[in-house]
């Protein structure tokens, strides 16, 4: 996500309304939280992530890149069999603003492909969740999305857990000051993102269990 720099870690309402076809958070009167993670699965950082979330009993939303999905399918059957929600975050993960969107829909129906044939939990990706890799996506581009019947999927917290420039305090108080009922929670489950993820995804699922807030995910 180094095209989301100027971004704050809780996304301004202009934004949203900039989107508004697009899915920022899912409002709730109830103590709920959605957890998602890009670009894995990944070697041992998805594992990890995997075993924490069962810890405390929580669920969460993989979007998953198609490239990464050949390469490390035992972890992708893990993240289906374990219940959580699957989403399609393309193959090769390019900038969608540099991208013609028949280009883009490829990158997309062919990483598509992979979850619906590889996937045997039904419901982990029944209502084709999409998530535009640097948050990149045209007007032109979300439109074909949403006729294809994908929901694209934002975010209303970013913890910023790729940013080799912050400490790995700062990506846990980003998460932490900024979530409320229904936010949608972007972490990584990355090479890049593992240090600052692992310190702050044990803390962040501690901090709002003891204020009996669940972790849902997407959709629920």
């Amino acid at each position: 996500m180094s095209n989301l720099n100027l971004i704050p870690a809780k996304t301004p309402f202009l934004l949203k309304k900039l989107y508004p076809n697009c899915i920022w958070d899912i409002p709730s009167k109830e103590k709920v939280l959605y957890l998602t993670f890009d670009d894995g699965p990944t070697p041992d950082i998805t594992d990890w992530t995997l075993d924490v979330l069962k810890q405390y009993n929580a669920k969460a939303t993989f979007f998953c890149i198609g490239n990464n999905i050949e390469k490390h399918q035992e972890i992708f059957n893990r993240i289906d069999k374990e219940g959580h929600s699957i989403g399609n975050h393309t193959f090769n993960h390019p900038k969608g603003w540099k991208l013609k969107t028949e280009a883009y829909l490829k990158e997309v129906e062919r990483t598509q492909q992979l979850i619906d044939s590889k996937t045997t939990n039904q419901k982990s990706h029944i209502n084709n969740l999409f998530r535009p890799p640097y948050g990149q996506i045209t007007f032109k581009q979300a439109r074909a999305l949403r006729k294809l019947d994908y929901q694209i999927i934002m975010w209303d917290v970013l913890a910023f857990d790729w940013k080799d420039t912050i400490s790995d305090e700062k990506c846990l108080q980003n998460v932490v000051a900024n979530a409320k009922n229904g936010s949608i929670i972007v972490f990584h489950d990355s090479v890049k993102a593992s240090k600052r993820l692992q310190y702050a995804l044990p803390k962040v699922l501690d901090y709002f269990t003891e204020r009996e807030y669940e972790f849902k995910r997407i959709p629920e």
